[in-house]
């Protein structure tokens, strides 16, 4: 009985303990990006709401833009660099690789720019073709960028649970791969 006590104490203090390790300031930036890679149902429903407000795409070009986007989540990768803790508050610094999709962007636009006799329909702009040019563009893009993302954390009311902290413009565009120092 002794030994069956002594087990059990040593299997709750076990359980515990791994609880408080995944309560880790690191831990919900990894969850985070997690998310993205599996492609969570969270990051896939605010994907297609954001695609779908978006009154610029056609339907199709929505599609491929999301598959673009679902592949560049699919193929983030990561390393934790640094964590921080003041007290109640901490930041986790990580190097993520992703797709160096504004690079595309800009030539794209470069290109639309110098030749824009390519991009008219019936002597007018034609901002369509523009898009499904932009969009090939992107559709072709194997190299990859590296960025430095710093993300803050605080602990919860009750001080218990590290909380992620909402991540800046510049950190969501720099995971799409469409961030420029323009921004």
């Amino acid at each position: 009985m002794k030994k069956f006590v002594l087990l059990m104490g040593f299997l709750l203090l076990f359980l515990v303990g791994c609880a408080d390790m995944m309560n880790t300031p690191t831990k919900r930036v990894e969850e985070f990006l997690g998310k993205y890679q599996i492609m969570d149902h969270e990051v896939t429903e605010q994907l297609d709401h954001i695609i779908e407000k978006d009154d610029v795409f056609s339907d199709d070009q929505k599609t491929k833009y999301k598959a673009l986007m679902e592949k560049q989540y699919q193929n983030l990768s990561y390393k934790i660099k640094d964590e921080t803790i003041d007290g109640d508050t901490a930041e986790v610094v990580v190097e993520i690789s992703v797709f160096d999709y504004q690079n595309a962007v800009q030539k794209a636009e470069d290109y639309i720019e110098k030749n824009q006799d390519q991009f008219e329909t019936d002597g007018k702009r034609d901002t369509s073709k523009e898009k499904d040019y932009q969009i090939e563009q992107m559709e072709s893009v194997v190299d990859k960028v590296q960025y430095t993302l710093n993300f803050t954390v605080h602990k919860d009311e009750d001080k218990k649970r590290w909380v992620l902290d909402d991540p800046e413009d510049d950190v969501i565009l720099k995971l799409h791969g469409l961030y420029s120092h323009d921004n």
